[in-house]
């Protein structure tokens, strides 16, 4: 562990097709969520490019469309890609998420960078 680092989770609890909110800073909300969709881990920011301070999701953990294929911004309905954050559909077409920097341990811990 790396002293300027936070850990959130084992990697494996966040199985394929679904995603997971944290509060790696004690703020009182979401500020990061982690999505599994094909196998493969993302991190992003919780806020949507559409209108900066808009969270994402309507529910706790609530991050995926009704496929659980993408990242949906249940504010405005845009719809993001979960390999690079690119928004595919809704108002914020040409943006994208801000991507969370994160690594997974030889244990599998999921840890993220301090603020």
């Amino acid at each position: 562990m790396m002293p300027d680092e936070i850990y959130l989770c084992q990697a494996d609890e966040i199985p394929d097709a679904s995603a997971r909110g944290f509060d790696p800073e004690d703020e009182g909300m979401d500020s990061v969520f982690f999505v599994r969709i094909g196998g493969r881990l993302s991190g992003w920011v919780n806020d949507c490019p559409h209108t900066s301070g808009t969270p994402l999701a309507w529910h706790k953990d609530e991050f995926l469309n009704a496929e659980r294929t993408r990242i949906k911004c249940f504010g405005h309905r845009a719809e993001f890609d979960a390999e690079d954050g690119a928004c595919v559909l809704g108002p914020c077409l040409g943006e994208k998420l801000w991507p969370v920097a994160f690594r997974i341990d030889e244990a599998g811990g999921l840890w993220v960078a301090a603020a």
